[in-house]
This record gives C-alpha cells, sequence and structure tokens, in this order.
C-alpha cells in the first residue's frame, strides 16, 4: 500500500467520474491555485520516483522518450541508461528554465559548484557563475527568468536556496517553519532521518505521528492552501476527499508507507523537504559525482518544449518507446476532456508496439485511460504494482504502466 492501494487493477472499463457541480466553493479553489501558481516556478524538484520508473520504462540505447518536465531531475537520471533523445515538455516556460538551467550547468561547470547549485541549491557565487557560465547556454526565455531569480540560490536570507522558493518550495518552508514550532517533534523528525534499521524507523515515526500529522494537515483551510502550493488541482482534491476519506487520512497512510515499510536513510525526497538541500549521502542520481562526467556528455540528448504533449506530437510526429505523463491528466479529465482524448489518439498515433505508458494519478483507478485506449494496450502490472510498494515519495494512489500492443 502507498497511499490508497497498490492491489492489482484489472482492465475492465470503469465508469467516468462524476465530479461535482462547480460551486462558489470549487470557484474559490480554482481561483486560489492560479493565484498561487500563476506567473510561478511550481516544482523545485521531482515528486516522483525515478528508480521506480526506470525499472518499468527499460530505457535503452534505442528509446526516444517523451515526458512532462516538472523539474527536470527525472529527465536527468533517464539520461543515465543512454538514450537517444528525450523530449522534455511543459506548458509552463518556468519548469523547462529549471531544466535548462540544470543542463548548461552539466555543460560549463565542475561537479562542486553544480552540486553547491542543485544540491545544497545555494551559492555564494551564484550571480558570477550565472553571468560567466550558465545565462550564455540559455534560451532567450530562460533568460530572462533568471535574470531576475539570482535570489533563489542566496545562502542568506529568511528563505535561503532554491529549494524553498517557487510555490512548492513555499510550502516546503512553511512546512518546516511550523515543524520548528515544537522543538520536540523537530528534533524527533531529526532523530528519525538518523534510523539505522527498519524497526527502529517504525517505532520512532509511531510515536511522533500524530504530532506530525496534526502540525502539518491542520483544519480544511490550510488543508486548501498546502494542497494549491503543492500542486494539486481541484480534480485531485475530489479523488483525495471521495477515496481517500480526506486528506488527512491520505497523508496518514501515505506517511506509514514511506516511514514504516522503506528505509528512511536513502529516501531524498523527504531528507530535501525537511532539511531544505540535500546530503552529500542522500541525493538524486544526477547529483552523484559519479555520474557527472558521463551527464555531461549527454546532455544534449535532452531536448526543452514549452508546449502541451498533444501540440508536441502534432508538431514532432514519431514512432516514440516510452511516454511519461505524470499526473496531469486527473487535471485534463475533470476540466478538458475532448484535451484528454485528443491526447490519447495523438499518443497511440506516435507509437509503436511495445511502447510503455507511465501515469499516475490520485485515484487508485486508472479512470483516465478511455475505452478505445484499453483496446489497444495492456497495463503491466506485473511491473507497476511491485514498484509502486518501493516507491520512496508515495502520494499517489495510482501508478499505472500500460504497453502499446498494436
Amino acid at each position: 500500500m502507498t497511499i490508497a492501494t497498490h492491489a492489482k487493477v484489472s482492465d475492465q472499463t470503469f465508469p467516468p467520474t462524476a465530479y461535482p457541480p462547480r460551486g462558489r466553493t470549487e470557484v474559490l479553489k480554482d481561483w486560489l491555485f492560479e493565484r498561487i501558481h500563476g506567473n510561478k516556478l511550481v516544482y523545485n524538484t521531482c515528486w516522483e520516483d525515478p528508480r521506480c520508473d526506470r525499472a518499468m520504462l527499460d530505457i535503452n540505447a534505442e528509446s526516444e522518450v517523451v515526458m512532462i518536465t516538472s523539474a527536470g531531475d527525472n529527465a536527468l537520471d533517464y539520461l543515465l541508461d543512454g538514450p537517444r533523445a528525450i523530449h522534455c515538455v511543459d506548458v509552463n516556460p518556468r519548469q523547462n528554465a529549471l531544466l535548462e538551467l540544470k543542463l548548461a550547468g552539466l555543460e560549463s561547470l565542475e561537479h562542486e559548484d553544480f552540486f553547491g547549485l542543485f544540491g545544497r541549491g545555494c551559492h555564494p557565487q551564484f550571480s558570477s557563475i550565472y553571468t560567466q557560465h550558465l545565462r550564455p547556454r540559455l534560451s532567450e526565455n530562460s533568460r530572462e527568468y533568471w535574470d531576475g531569480q539570482a535570489r533563489y540560490f542566496k545562502p542568506s536570507g529568511v528563505r535561503q536556496g532554491l529549494y524553498f522558493h517557487g510555490s512548492s518550495g513555499l510550502f516546503a518552508w512553511c512546512a518546516s517553519r511550523l515543524l520548528a514550532l515544537d522543538g520536540t517533534l523537530r528534533r524527533g523528525l531529526d532523530d528519525l532521518l538518523q534510523a539505522p534499521d527498519l524497526e527502529t524507523q517504525r517505532n520512532k515515526y509511531y510515536a511522533l505521528e500524530d504530532k506530525l500529522l496534526d502540525r502539518l494537515v491542520g483544519g480544511p483551510w490550510r488543508q486548501k492552501i498546502s494542497l494549491s502550493l503543492v500542486g494539486v488541482p481541484a480534480s485531485q482534491r475530489y479523488f483525495i476527499e471521495q477515496e481517500a476519506g480526506g486528506l488527512r487520512h491520505y497523508v496518514k497512510n501515505a506517511f506509514r508507507h514511506i516511514f514504516t515499510e522503506l528505509p528512511i536513510h536513502e529516501n531524498y525526497f523527504y531528507h530535501l523537504y525537511l532539511k531544505g538541500q540535500y546530503s552529500a549521502r542522500c541525493h538524486p542520481a544526477y547529483l552523484a559525482e559519479k555520474h557527472f562526467a558521463v551527464l555531461a556528455e549527454r546532455c544534449r540528448d535532452i531536448h526543452p518544449h514549452t508546449t502541451t504533449v498533444a501540440e508536441f506530437l502534432v508538431r514532432n510526429p514519431a514512432k516514440y518507446s516510452q511516454f511519461v505523463l505524470l499526473d496531469h491528466q486527473d487535471w485534463l479529465a475533470a476540466n478538458a476532456p475532448a484535451a484528454l482524448a485528443q491526447e490519447w489518439q495523438l499518443i497511440l498515433t506516435n507509437s509503436r508496439p511495445g511502447t510503455r505508458i507511465l501515469l499516475r494519478s490520485a485515484a487508485s483507478r486508472p479512470e483516465t485511460v478511455p475505452d478505445f485506449v484499453r483496446q489497444r494496450v495492456r497495463f503491466r502490472h506485473d511491473l507497476s504494482a511491485p514498484q509502486a510498494r518501493l516507491d520512496r515519495v508515495g502520494t499517489y494512489a495510482g501508478t499505472f504502466l500500460l504497453e502499446v500492443v498494436e
């Protein structure tokens, strides 16, 4: 179990989810979401486990991957498998600007400076590094964005470093401030991160669970704001409320999976949000010094595109081998069902037998997969179910891997 369930899901058709009418509350939630995310960097790190992705996707030298950019971290991890090309697609140009900054760093920096920027999230010489090495390698749009964001990488100030900036970073900073108000809880969490084995880890977590949930989840309005900050739209909040019995139960199940079933010492996702930076021992694979030269050599095989998945496929038709859709189809299913159908049509048109399509959802069933898609794919539960149990993030109820059969 991760959040709701990771039991085997059959390939049968599910009735479409009946979303509630849009009343004042729904309009207010969407307004809040837009106010938080409009014209902002949303994700400063990827919130999907690339180790699980790579086990499911079977990326190799013949692979041409299409994926949602997010923060670009997972694209860099996939690059370690040596694909022919990775196309990173995102409608938010700021997400591609962050990826471009990382690619520029791989091309022009030594590992120590690269890790300072994207491991610790700050660097005292960021301005000179940016001007001399990074800026000349950026596109015009990305250059314009980063010219005004030097503060993100400052090692001083109220919100220090990249990982406390952007809307998800603001959530992480707020959470860290809330936790700091309770010294006993804060020390307990720091101690939990150092647990030497799972039994010790479980005992330490259960001793903190109630207090941690009270502090982080809070009442209904804090929940709405928190979910908006981390990029959860109204459609996904509906899944959380209907399937999981509310946010507290959803988070409780997620935390029990993360903190009692998987070793925390290697979980760089939660180290980052509890500490505000990665450590020399706990970080994504793309930040490891042993991989730096390989990634620097291969980084030009990543191609950012600021557009939708559908528009990318219209402009760049090909027979792609892997698609990584994250959870964006939850939003399409609730808000733009015609666009969802068009996207699936284009994905199938641009696939070949054996193409793998990975998506995640706040729902435990693959309700966003239309009937016409099910007729041409098989669900690879044999791969997705075990990897979902090993997922170090644990914030999705559903992880689905589809394989095109014709």
